[in-house]
């Protein structure tokens, strides 16, 4: 019982001792992993990713996720001077590239090293698509979620190693349902959550840097019906899913769309691509 005591006060320590502010929401945030130890880390792999993929430079495709990627940046950082966040990039390395593969996939690291699978491409279709998709990813990086995902994991380490301690002297066979409680339990209930809020959040502020960038958020919820189609219907019950289901996902960009060009209006912003 002493044992978890400790686990359990050295947990609520990391917790009160390790925050961030999220800009977009004011909340504060997990950072037990400063990002002075992950942007090294993120640049170090997108650098040993790129050797071992083949990177599409040159052409028309590459060239607009570039050109797209600078101009969310560009509206990313006008955003934040905006709100009382000068220098909040400051440690940012923008890069973009196209890499060759039929995945459909993209994505951006801490520290703004982005990534756009060829396999998307068709489902972008265009300029705005590809902009609705890099706002999104963009925003994973703004809003910090993989220092809050790396934090929230060794919390979990934590909560496992004190249910364990509290399961010791128990028969075997109850000690492994406790374990197993634990683990069903903290993934559906709190792990998975915790990216589907990550997801949604992402495409809200995803969004409204698409519309300062001056391009129409009406579309996004277009190329996330392109998306749902490109999956043929084979999406996992919502609670099961890191994701929210696409049809959520659609509801909310079609809602928030009015309120991204009222943000981008702010700007000077008033026609869209």
């Amino acid at each position: 019982m002493k044992t978890k005591n400790i686990l359990v006060a050295f947990g609520a320590t990391l917790l009160f001792l390790s925050c961030a502010t999220n800009p977009f929401t004011g909340k504060q945030t997990l950072a037990l992993v400063p990002n002075s130890q992950i942007l090294p880390m993120a640049f170090q792999q997108y650098n040993q990713f790129l050797g071992e993929n083949k990177v599409v430079r040159g052409t028309t495709e590459s060239e607009m996720v570039t050109r797209v990627g600078q101009r969310i940046a560009k509206a990313s950082e006008r955003w934040l001077n905006a709100n009382g966040y000068t220098g909040y990039l400051k440690d940012y390395k923008w890069e973009y590239n196209l890499v060759e593969d039929k995945t459909v996939n993209a994505w951006c690291m801490p520290g703004g090293k982005i990534v756009f699978y060829t396999g998307i491409m068709p489902i972008a279709q265009n300029e705005t698509g590809v902009a609705a998709i890099m706002g999104h990813e963009v925003a994973h990086a703004l809003a910090n979620h993989g220092q809050q995902r790396m934090s929230a994991a060794q919390l979990q380490q934590v909560a496992g190693v004190a249910t364990t301690v509290a399961a010791s002297g128990r028969s075997a066979e109850t000690q492994q349902i406790i374990g197993t409680a634990f683990g069903l339990g903290s993934q559906l209930g709190v792990m998975l959550p915790f990216s589907r809020s990550h997801e949604t959040e992402a495409d809200r502020i995803g969004l409204q840097l698409m519309a300062i960038a001056g391009y129409n958020p009406d579309e996004a919820a277009e190329l996330w019906k392109r998306m749902k189609a490109s999956s043929g219907g084979q999406n996992p019950p919502e609670f099961l899913s890191t994701h929210p289901h696409p049809d959520t996902r659609i509801a909310n960009l079609n809602a928030w769309a009015p309120a991204a060009k009222a943000e981008a209006k702010k700007f000077g912003v008033t026609s869209f691509k």
